[in-house]
């Protein structure tokens, strides 16, 4: 993937969004207050059932919320899709879904986490998305400044540039070099889970983006070395490393920073890492598809104009 991808028409005030809830189920009484959020940027908000449906880890069967992605996309109405949550289940839609009707009506898609699954087959397919917070576990409470200021510019458009992280939070150099790339990746978990399968993501020509939550390290080592060992990672051009929240070890164990270092850096490509985007506030907002730039030695990443 030596380009960027297509950007979409960016959302507007009074926008039509999907919200939907293709992995876990949202918490009792949820949904009203991620409602509210919406409306409150502006958002003309309109509720499939999956927000609503719940069994077990799941926000319902793997047919209603495969109903409500294929319907998302083909309502003329909508004009972006809200996931309202991560959680656990989208692999599974993936032979429920009309991919071929995904592809005849791209939309902006937006979430992270679990949503990872969603980012992956729609670079793919050639379509831009969006890692960004969501209605039903960051919206609702309210966001801070930093993390509503990203939300905005992937929900309405604007110009991006150099992406610092919040009150200059600090960044490691794992790996020092400079590289440019189309901007894939989100949650390690699910991308390493998915090579081997029909839904791997092409990271090719690639500045990928990694985070995490509640892995220990020798989980985050082993997920690292599957990438590696694939040879998934052959042909990406740099790494950018988010927030690794709740990874810290219990008892005799490797850090991150060692983990990084004795997996990513002889790789022979730019690795930064303490990005402030991921599963913690604040955070970035990041436009996947988009050509990016990253300068590992001066620890910056700067998306650069289409």
């Amino acid at each position: 993937m030596d380009t960027h991808l297509s950007p979409l028409p960016p959302l507007r005030q009074g926008s039509c969004v999907a919200l939907l809830a293709p992995s876990g189920p949202l918490p009792e009484g949820r949904l009203e207050a991620a409602e509210q959020a919406v409306r409150a940027l502006g958002l003309a908000a309109k509720v499939y059932p999956s927000a609503r449906a719940r069994r077990g880890y799941l926000a319902g069967d793997d047919a209603v919320r495969a109903a409500d992605v294929n319907a998302a996309f083909l309502d003329p109405e909508v004009e972006g899709i809200l996931c309202l949550r991560g959680g656990y289940g989208a692999q599974r839609l993936y032979p429920r879904i009309d991919w071929g009707a995904v592809a005849r009506n791209p939309k902006p898609l937006f979430g992270y986490s679990d949503i990872t699954f969603f980012h992956a087959m729609l670079q793919n397919l050639g379509i831009r998305s969006f890692h960004t917070p969501m209605p039903s576990t960051e919206w609702h409470k309210g966001l801070d400044p930093y993390t509503e200021r990203w939300l905005r510019l992937a929900l309405f458009g604007g110009e991006w540039g150099a992406l610092p992280n919040c009150d200059g939070a600090p960044r490691t150099t794992v790996a020092p070099g400079r590289a440019a790339g189309t901007l894939v990746g989100g949650n390690l978990s699910l991308i390493s889970s998915a090579i081997g399968t029909p839904y791997a993501p092409n990271l090719s020509g690639t500045i990928l983006f990694l985070e995490d939550v509640g892995e220990a390290p020798y989980r985050v080592d082993g997920m690292l070395w599957h990438l590696v060992a694939s040879g998934a990672l052959a042909g990406c051009r740099g790494i950018a490393l988010g927030y690794f929240t709740d990874c810290t070890a219990k008892g005799e164990s490797l850090t991150l920073e060692e983990v990084f270092c004795d997996l990513l850096a002889p790789l022979g490509i730019p690795v930064l890492a303490g990005l402030t985007c991921g599963h913690s506030e604040p955070t970035l907002s990041l436009p996947l598809g988009a050509r990016a730039e990253l300068d590992a030695g001066a620890q910056t990443l700067t998306i650069l104009p289409d």
